[in-house]
């Protein structure tokens, strides 16, 4: 998803739950890991340009969390199967 033409307080419309895996899912699992709806929250409150993400696969690989220590991801997929249901989509 494209977060470049929402501005800086659009809230979501709607939320419905992950049904299968995609590289949109798994870094939405590892935002919400680190206490945040998606991406475009973690830019609101940490007010940040870039995302450190693995260049080979596009996955997150840094972030900070509201209570500012960090969470270090493997380049390698970490939402399992059975995780997928959990995660939150939410639609602008």
């Amino acid at each position: 998803m494209s977060w470049a033409n929402l501005d800086d307080n659009a809230r979501p419309k709607s939320m419905s739950r992950a049904t299968g895996w995609t590289v949109e899912v798994e870094n939405l699992y590892r935002f919400q890991q680190a206490g945040y709806r998606d991406e475009l929250e973690y830019r609101q409150i940490k007010q940040v340009a870039l995302i450190d993400k693995w260049p080979e696969t596009g996955f997150v690989k840094k972030l900070q969390r509201r209570d500012n220590t960090f969470y270090y991801y493997n380049r390698n997929r970490e939402c399992q199967d059975r995780e997928i249901r959990k995660v939150k989509v939410y639609v602008y």
